[in-house]
């Protein structure tokens, strides 16, 4: 039974940053999640979450996060329970200490998109069931999961390919430094002055990849950046909360769009790869997006075989 093979190592865990997992346990959650693809393609039944119930707290919203989630623990046989920042006090009326303890009666597990990255260790802190990072703006651990997936499905391997990263060194590049890194994946991060990535996930990074051999670097220049990758990845220039800041940004990025151009410096079978939502004419073009090179939505599908994978895992 396939049951039998869940690994009890994850059993109660948090799902917050990669760098909790070893290189091992990134592996089966990959594992689980390709067999639970399968078994969604050919219509098998898999309920492995019956009767469990995941609350998903929402103070970022999101179409793929949401549907993915819900859909997910819905195909495990559970129910997922939207919670909103209208519907929760999280941190303002009551405490989060508080709200976790509650929720933890009510819940099997926990799923929160929020702002502060903050919130998400609190709350794991004082609940007594899994929470999972859906995203903060520091890390975005369940996207780069299905990354890595989709990775795995076109390359057949993770480690020693090189995957060049053009844009904001944001909670998505910072994800990618550390799952690149826990598998062997060079990866490579092209920004302007500026945006870099957060120093200390950066030395987080590094010490995965003193482990595996995975090289991580930083430079300027897009071109110099996808040189012999093997994967492109880029994602929009202001994220949600910075729309103040999209102007400047838009002029800060100029020269970091991945275009035909671009693309033809990688290696002949490069994959492109993009998180969605996408600004297209700006971070991208039509023409890669839409190209014979992209996977950004078997990427975006891989999202919900990755979280059912870790819900399945975690919440058994």
């Amino acid at each position: 039974m396939f049951e039998e093979k869940l690994y009890p190592n994850f059993r109660g865990r948090d799902f917050i940053c990669m760098h909790d997992y070893t290189q091992e346990e990134i592996y089966q959650i990959l594992e689980v999640a390709r067999v639970l693809k399968e078994k969604q393609r050919r219509r098998e039944s898999h309920p492995l979450l019956a009767g469990k119930t995941l609350g998903m707290i929402f103070t970022k919203s999101s179409t793929r996060t949401r549907v993915s989630f819900e859909t997910g623990i819905y195909q495990l046989g559970g129910y997922g329970l939207f919670l909103s920042a209208n519907d929760i006090q999280l941190g303002r009326g009551e405490t989060i200490q508080d709200t976790a303890l509650t929720l933890s009666r009510f819940l099997d597990g926990i799923m929160i998109r929020t702002f502060a990255h903050q919130d998400v260790l609190d709350l794991a802190q004082y609940a007594t069931i899994p929470v999972i990072n859906g995203l903060t703006d520091l890390l975005h651990p369940c996207q780069v999961m299905g990354d890595l997936m989709t990775v795995m499905e076109n390359k057949g391997r993770l480690k020693g390919l090189k995957l060049a990263f053009i844009g904001d060194g944001n909670n998505v590049a910072h994800s990618l430094l550390i799952g690149g890194a826990k598998v062997g994946m060079d990866v490579t991060i092209a920004c302007p002055a500026g945006y870099e990535p957060n120093p200390d996930i950066l030395q987080l990074a590094q010490q995965d990849a003193s482990e595996t051999g995975a090289r991580l670097s930083l430079v300027r220049d897009s071109r110099e950046a996808v040189e012999e990758a093997d994967v492109l990845y880029t994602d929009v220039w202001a994220s949600m909360g910075q729309e103040a800041e999209r102007e400047k940004r838009i002029r800060d990025f100029t020269g970091y769009c991945i275009d035909k151009a671009l693309l033809q410096k990688a290696k002949p079978d490069a994959i492109v790869m993009h998180c969605l939502p996408a600004h297209r004419g700006e971070e991208i073009t039509d023409e890669v997006i839409d190209g014979p090179h992209s996977v950004v939505f078997e990427e975006a599908e891989n999202r919900m075989h990755i979280q059912k994978a870790i819900m399945a895992l975690v919440m058994a």
